[in-house]
């Protein structure tokens, strides 16, 4: 599995919008600081996920997403978790569980990470060009997102071919 964390929030993300030619199409963008936190892992073969919405990023968040994912796996399944270096994966205080091996990315590749895609999806199809009242509304509106993903979307927009045995180009 792949994992990454996405931080959204009233700062917003401007995407492109369809408009009459000519015309000026105006967007929201708030100036305020409220944001959370998506822990998200994905198996891009199969579609599988678990994520975590949250307040902060850090070693102690990151230990309660592996206990959620520890525990919505297979009981007999093992997971390899890929991810990038950040300082809370990495972090003397990560526990991670028996059934959860992490397997860390190179430096500056986020290119090798399928849930970068996802992230980006995320933005730009749930949670851009939109204004938040606050913290409540943030959190509402990223379970949302997280839950109009399926398994098909997550295989589709996650899909590596990089993975896939005896594929050519």
């Amino acid at each position: 599995m792949f994992m990454d964390e996405m931080r959204f929030g009233q700062q917003g993300t401007l995407t492109r919008v369809w408009a009459r030619r000519g015309s000026r199409p105006t967007a929201i963008k708030q100036t305020r600081y409220e944001w959370v936190y998506l822990y998200a892992a994905v198996e891009p073969k199969t579609g599988f996920s678990s994520a975590l919405l949250a307040p902060h990023v850090n070693t102690g968040t990151f230990n309660e997403f592996l206990k959620i994912l520890s525990h919505e796996v297979e009981p007999r399944d093992h997971v390899v978790l890929i991810m990038d270096q950040a300082g809370w994966h990495v972090s003397k205080g990560v526990k991670m569980p028996g059934n959860i091996t992490n397997l860390l990315l190179p430096p500056y590749s986020p290119e090798l990470n399928p849930v970068e895609r996802l992230i980006g999806h995320l933005r730009s199809h749930h949670l851009s060009n939109r204004a938040y009242d606050g913290y409540d509304q943030l959190l509402q509106a990223g379970t949302q997102a997280y839950r109009a993903l399926t398994p098909a979307t997550i295989r589709t927009v996650c899909r590596c071919d990089y993975l896939t045995r005896g594929r050519h180009a």
